[in-house]
Parts: C-alpha cells; sequence; structure tokens
C-alpha cells in the first residue's frame, strides 16, 4: 500500500483508503452495488429477494445513502402505483473493478486457508 494512502498521524476517514470505506463499507453496501452491477436496473423488491437476508427498512436506508453518496441512481415513474428504479452510476460503476479484485483475493486466500488447515489436520 502506497505511504500516501494511509499516512501517520491522520484521521483514517481523512485518507482515501478511510474515505472508500465510508462509502462502501457495511454488511449490505457492497452486496447491492454487486447486484446492480449484474442487473443494471432493479427495483426495491427485486433487490430485497436477491440479498435475502435484508429488511426493508435496512435496504431503504442503504439505497438512501448509495444515493446520497452518488453511486447509484434512483429513478422514479410518476405512475400508480408508484415505480422506482435503481441503477449504477458512473461514480458506482468505477467501483465495480476494485469489488472483483476484493472477490478475487478473498476466493485465492479462501482456499489457501482451507488448504492449510487441512494441512494442519
Amino acid at each position: 500500500m502506497k505511504e500516501t494512502c494511509v499516512p501517520t498521524g491522520v484521521a483514517i476517514k481523512a485518507t482515501g483508503f478511510g474515505h472508500t470505506l465510508s462509502l462502501i463499507g457495511g454488511k449490505y453496501k457492497m452486496i447491492i452495488l454487486y447486484w446492480l452491477s449484474e442487473n443494471k436496473v432493479m427495483r426495491h423488491n427485486e433487490l430485497k429477494r436477491s440479498i435475502g437476508t435484508i429488511s426493508f427498512k435496512t435496504l431503504s436506508l442503504m439505497l438512501k445513502e448509495l444515493e446520497a453518496d452518488r453511486l447509484i441512481i434512483r429513478k422514479e415513474y410518476p405512475q400508480v402505483p408508484p415505480k422506482v428504479e435503481y441503477s449504477l452510476s458512473d461514480r458506482g460503476l468505477s467501483l465495480i473493478p476494485l469489488l472483483h479484485m476484493m472477490c478475487e483475493w478473498g476466493e485465492q486466500n479462501k482456499l489457501q486457508e482451507v488448504t492449510a488447515t487441512s494441512i494442519d489436520q
């Protein structure tokens, strides 16, 4: 990691690393970004079904935060019943390669841990 990313004596939130974590950290934000990257456009209930373990209220809060951080776009259609769709913004799309790298790292290291555990036994 570059020294300039997390300099000594600086609050983590003041760094690029801390800023990124503040945008995508938490239990569900990366999962929401993943589903939107896979499906391009999704509605609230589609996201809820895809994630499975998230409550309606938590999903609503996460979507509002992601929208406020300009990572997703919320498009509301003037009809009855109301129709709202979510998609990734250009800013959100720019995070997808990072999420893929994290996934690849996790897969490689998960395999190494499983291998190491079975060797130790």
